[in-house]
Parts: structure tokens; sequence; C-alpha cells
């Protein structure tokens, strides 16, 4: 099944994609997509549904963020080994950790807004995935059924504020509308293997990336078990896996996204994404 949220910024509905490619309204079954309903349980009624008997929503509206908030908003970073050559890193033993704001959340479709004093913004395309239940100390063979779904993501980075200065990764992914995700909320029995899906991210109609989760370092199965020793995964827990080679920071010479430019993103299976980069009025 594939969720979604759909309306105005900050009036979002929840609904589904139908076989026709409508979306129904699901607001009758469920408030909003929050992290209190983001279960398992709530995951296997909904995809029990029998969506032709739910109201079609009419027109083209916009497409939200398909979860409306996330408790954590956790990245991995450096989990391409080719990714980790162009970036100049090691590549990593262990995952590599860091946080997004829940606040940068945005539409797939959204602007990309430049934060004031932005210089060196950047793009990764990513898998996401939202858990559905609690994990602590899970093992690898169990992790796959704690995923509620999986999503498309785009990474947006200011690489100043990232790596200069005091270098904390978190200043430089956390500006609002840095974390794009959707347009859809896909449930696992439409992605039975999540280490082998296509990807590719444009910028201005030219690749830049171009990749497939299999050649990602650490799996999703092995990540959801890794971070469950760290912390506890709780239900609508974001976790975003890594970007694979391409990016702006790895070009030479470097190249950095300016307002005007505009990201395509694909996936298989997770849709696409089409984003225009403005810069920050206010």
């Amino acid at each position: 099944m594939k969720l979604v949220r759909f309306g105005e910024k900050g009036a979002e509905k929840p609904g589904a994609i139908d076989s026709q490619g409508r979306i129904r309204d699901l607001s009758g079954v469920v408030a909003d997509f929050t992290p209190d309903v983001l279960t398992i349980e709530m995951r296997d009624r909904l995809t029990a549904l029998d969506l032709e008997t739910l109201p079609v929503v009419g027109g083209n509206p916009r497409l939200g963020a398909p979860i409306a908030r996330t408790g954590h908003f956790i990245a991995i970073g450096l989990n391409y080994v080719d990714h980790a050559k162009e970036a100049g890193q090691p590549i990593p033993a262990e995952p590599v950790i860091f946080s997004k704001a829940p606040s940068s959340l945005s539409g797939p479709d959204d602007d990309v807004i430049l934060p004031r004093g932005s210089e060196k913004g950047d793009w990764e395309i990513e898998l996401g995935f939202v858990m559905g239940r609690h994990c602590h100390y899970v093992a690898q063979s169990d992790a796959l059924s704690a995923v509620f779904g999986y999503v498309l993501a785009n990474d947006v980075s200011e690489r100043a504020f990232q790596i200069e200065g005091t270098g904390q990764w978190i200043k430089g992914k956390s500006a609002p509308t840095f974390g794009p995700i959707g347009p859809w909320l896909v449930t696992p029995d439409e992605i039975p293997d999540p280490q082998d899906l296509d990807m590719s991210l444009d910028v201005n109609g030219e690749r830049r990336q171009t990749g497939n989760t299999r050649t990602m370092i650490f799996p999703v199965a092995e990540l959801i078990a890794y971070l469950s020793e760290k912390m506890d995964l709780e239900p609508g827990d974001l976790v975003i896996t890594g970007t694979p080679p391409g990016v702006g920071l790895g070009m030479r010479p470097q190249q950095f996204l300016k307002p005007g430019d505009e990201m395509h993103l694909t996936m298989a299976k997770l849709g696409e994404q089409r984003q225009k980069v403005v810069a920050f009025r206010g």
C-alpha cells in the first residue's frame, strides 16, 4: 500500500493510492499519520482495507511528507563505499550516525529553501524507512518485521554549516525543507527486498547520482539491529540510510545548489520527487 498525506501545508489529510493511481481519503479511518498511530497493528489494519469503498480525492492536490512528524530523524553517513571515497573519508567499520531536526521534514515537491548565509547546498538521494514498533536489542533476523514502511528521501545538506567551523553535521542537515520525503510511504508487502532498489538524482536535467541499495555497506536489517543497541527505536522514527556517489561536494570542481536549480529524484517502487531551490526570504 502507498500511503500519502495530501492538502495544503499544515492541513494535510491521510490517504492511500488506489490501483488506478487515485488518492483515496483515509481521514475516516485515521486522523493523521502521527507517531502514535504508525504501528505495525495500524499498518496491517490499513493494508486490509478495501480502498474502493473509500472517497476519491478529486483534482491534483499537493502531497506533503507522508508522515506528519517523527520523534527521531536519524541519518546514516558514508554508507556507500564510493561516496565515502569521494568525501575523502575512510570506509566506516560501523555505521556513522547523526540526526536531522524533525522540523526539516517537507513534502516531496515542496521548494527547498537555502538558509541565510548558505554557500554550499548539496543533494543526497537516500532510501528511508519508518519504524512500526519499539525495538531495543532487536536481532537482525527480526529487524525488517519492525518496519512500518519505506520512503524516498533527499538528505539536503549545507556543507559549510556541516563541515566547517565546529563541524557538527546536524547543523548542516536541519534547516526547514532539508528533509523532503515521499511521495509515498510504501508498506513492506510492496518492497520485499529493500536491498534491490535502483535510484537516481538529476540537477537541472543532468544526472548526478545513480545507484542501487544493494551496494550499501550496512543494509537496512543491520542498521536497525545496530541502532537498537545504541538507543530505543520507537514507532514513527524515521531513518535515512546514506547516499551513493555523485554529490556536489565530491565533484571536481565542486558544485553546489543555487536559487533556481531543480532537483529530480527517482527510486524504484518509491516514486519521484521534484524540488525547486529558492533563497531564504525573511
